[in-house]
């Protein structure tokens, strides 16, 4: 075999989304780009806000002397200084520049997380549904995964995380605003784990960190607010990138933030620093570490996301969809109308309408809607949903026959 072969194993069980993406693709160079309905890849429409177009315009001009030099791994300290005062206003908490390292998006940020805190060996919990690359996050530092369910409306059901910890367990990760839910999670229920880790911490007599993935924090409905999380414990740390909220996705640029109270918060930092260095990231790009950091205030431009939200809840519900409406994030999680979620979105693609089954995400039975696109598409796609419902439920094949 050419490859290792663990990899060619991953290869077999890679993303449903990216799969259904590179099909949306192909179906699209077949029947043209406009006669397909894709909502498989959280990818935004919109362009970055004018303020962050117009910064990045300054800042590639500028010709200081130095600026594309080396830096700290951890990032320039005049980016992660901006981005500690933002976090010292929000939260009251003295944060400063030793809590802040800047990384390679959220994906980079939770694999130096995971380095610098875990052991071969040692387990990370998660709650389902899920993102699906956490799974191989995990697998890259030899960390097993443990899944706790949510409950019916995706929310945290404690019990089940109380079952999933064992004295293996080093970091119980969370994503909220939920990809693929939308679930926003309460400040009542992030404290009441970080209590139950602070709890297991003391009987086992070694830390377990509650980890934070919350790249669609600032994305939310309805007038709903994401709790932050640094103000339900302080063993909390966060993974973020601007990939959402400044639709900067291709730049891959984001940042941890440690808890300045945290136990160890210096042996913490350090050991993310090497971590971040010698899994060949070596740091954030610096013209985009420097663009994001003056960029903390800006909020995102929901209109487009509220509406695409409102014509798909609206029409859905008309069709007869099960759905818990998501409060933040860009995406659906519908109840599939047949108990295989694989064989209605065949049913949908077949109609070419591309979204990504509930298997991927460690929660069969339902499948994701991506709504981070154009109005058009949502709207172009109802007719196709409400007969993909009404073909499932009278046991109609695909083509049409029995």
């Amino acid at each position: 075999m050419p490859i290792s072969g663990k990899i060619a194993e991953m290869m077999e069980r890679s993303s449903w989304i990216r799969r259904m993406f590179e099909e949306g693709a192909r179906l699209k160079a077949q029947v043209g780009e406009e006669n397909v309905f894709d909502f498989t890849l959280g990818n935004p429409v919109g362009e970055p806000p004018e303020e962050v177009a117009q910064e990045l315009a300054r800042l590639a001009s500028e010709r200081g002397k130095g600026a594309h030099r080396y830096m700290p791994n951890a990032g320039l300290p005049e980016a992660r200084a901006k981005i500690a005062g933002y976090l010292k206003a929000a939260t009251g908490l003295p944060f400063g520049i030793g809590n802040v390292i800047m990384t390679v998006g959220a994906g980079g940020a939770l694999n130096v997380i995971i380095k610098a805190l875990c052991a071969p060996g040692d387990e990370m919990v998660i709650l389902a549904p899920y993102f699906a690359e956490y799974n191989f996050y995990a697998d890259n530092h030899n960390v097993s995964i443990k899944v706790a369910r949510t409950t019916p409306d995706f929310q945290i059901d404690a019990g089940e995380i109380e079952k999933a910890i064992t004295p293996r367990t080093r970091v119980v990760l969370l994503n909220s605003p939920n990809n693929p839910t939308g679930a926003i999670y309460p400040a009542d229920a992030l404290a009441a784990v970080s209590r139950l880790l602070a709890e297991r911490t003391a009987e086992y007599g070694r830390k377990i960190y509650l980890v934070m993935d919350e790249p669609y924090r600032k994305l939310t409905y309805d007038n709903v607010t994401a709790p932050n999380v640094f103000l339900a414990g302080n063993n909390v740390i966060v993974a973020t990138s601007h990939s959402k909220d400044l639709n900067l996705p291709g730049e891959r640029i984001g940042y941890i933030a440690i808890h300045p109270e945290v136990e160890h918060a210096g042996r913490i930092f350090d050991a993310m620093t090497l971590a971040i260095r010698i899994l060949g990231f070596v740091n954030a790009p610096a013209l985009f570490q420097r663009l994001v950091a003056g960029m903390q205030d800006v909020a995102p431009d929901m209109s487009v996301y509220a509406e695409n939200r409102r014509i798909l809840l609206d029409g859905l519900a008309a069709a007869g969809y099960g759905i818990t409406p998501p409060m933040g994030g860009f995406y659906i999680f519908a109840k599939s109308p047949v108990p295989d979620d694989v064989e209605f979105v065949n049913i949908l693609k077949s109609m070419n309408t591309l979204v990504v089954p509930g298997s991927g995400f460690g929660a069969p039975g339902y499948f994701r809607i991506a709504f981070c696109c154009a109005p058009e598409t949502c709207r172009g796609a109802l007719p196709a949903f409400a007969e993909a419902i009404r073909q499932a439920r009278e046991g109609s094949a695909p083509d049409g026959k029995e």
